[in-house]
């Protein structure tokens, strides 16, 4: 009986050490530094050439307004939309002495659109001779086309694009009047770096030019820097600060005409209002203002001081349905 015990004992001190082992072995892996590999054959589709910017429009253009507006949205069904948009505010015409002249004026806006799963019609009038129209349709998961196209006095414009999304990559085909044809391509090249180029002829100008952009992006940093041989440089910078918070920053540098402007900003989001505001090197203020009063219901409030050239401006806006 001694010997069983004596066994039993040294069995269960054999299989305590065993687990101990186990276990500093777990802890030992644990603790050691990951080094995973990044898998070049499985990167994620980058964002469209020209949506590079998208998340700094978002924070810092704001679709500032001056004077009252109200817009009305109406379904009719799960496809039809209509709109109604009653804009007071002024048209500002340059003056001697670098014044600014407002004159009122007021326009009416008739909207429809029809939303479909493979495509989508965008159609709008005003008051004021404009006129302009939008066609989506996505042929496949990898090839959709858009037409749209702008009429008002003394200008036009068409345009064609042809878009193409692959497992890493999104290119794009444009070309519309005044013999424009451009082409722009965006490439990852590691799952948060994307790398690309674009280029463009006018041959009613007899222009051309050529570009190259990067973009960077992870779950709280965007950063973008383009650069063409037009002349133009531009960087941008967005950092998600909390769940409701984003600060942005934006510069853009022109040296054919030697100037530059740069611009920070903020974006706040709470559960009833966004709010977003920004500041220039010009020391032009702006804030936007959107609060959901009630569901269908929401107050704008938009206001913009320019202390430089004395033009301030001050906007409200009621929007009506979904």
């Amino acid at each position: 009986t001694t010997s069983r015990m004596e066994a039993a004992v040294g069995a269960g001190a054999s299989a305590a050490d065993d687990a101990a082992a186990e276990a500093a072995a777990e802890a030992a892996k644990s603790s050691a530094p990951v080094t995973g590999k990044v898998d070049y054959t499985d990167l994620p589709c980058p964002v469209k050439y020209e949506e590079m910017q998208r998340e700094m429009l978002m924070s810092l253009k704001a679709d500032n307004f001056e004077g009252a507006r109200f817009d009305y949205n109406k379904q009719l069904n799960q496809k039809f939309f209509l709109s109604h948009g009653f804009s007071m505010t002024s048209q500002e015409v340059p003056a001697q002495g670098g014044q600014i002249i407002k004159i009122p004026t007021s326009t009416y806006e008739f909207g429809a659109n029809v939303v479909d799963q493979n495509y989508m019609l965008v159609g709008r009038v005003l008051t004021d001779g404009r006129v302009s129209g939008r066609v989506k349709y996505d042929f496949s998961d990898w090839l959709s086309f858009k037409l749209q196209s702008t009429k008002e006095t003394g200008f036009s414009q068409v345009m064609f694009d042809a878009d193409f999304k692959g497992l890493d990559y999104q290119a794009q085909f444009k070309c519309g009047n005044g013999q424009f044809y451009g082409v722009n391509y965006l490439q990852s090249v590691t799952p948060t770096l994307s790398l690309g180029g674009e280029g463009f002829f006018l041959g009613g100008q007899n222009k051309s030019g050529v570009g190259f952009a990067a973009r960077f992006a992870d779950d709280k940093t965007v950063a973008t820097g383009q650069v063409a041989t037009t002349g133009l440089l531009s960087l941008t910078y967005c950092t998600k600060v909390s769940e409701k918070a984003m600060l942005a920053s934006d510069f853009l540098w022109n040296w054919n005409q030697r100037s530059a402007t740069a611009s920070v900003g903020y974006d706040y989001i709470l559960r009833q209002c966004r709010i977003r505001g920004r500041i220039d090197n010009h020391g032009v203020v702006s804030t936007y203002l959107e609060e959901r009063l009630n569901v269908g219901l929401n107050l704008i409030i938009s206001a913009e001081i320019d202390h430089q050239s004395k033009n301030h401006k001050f906007g409200f806006g009621m929007t009506v349905g979904e």
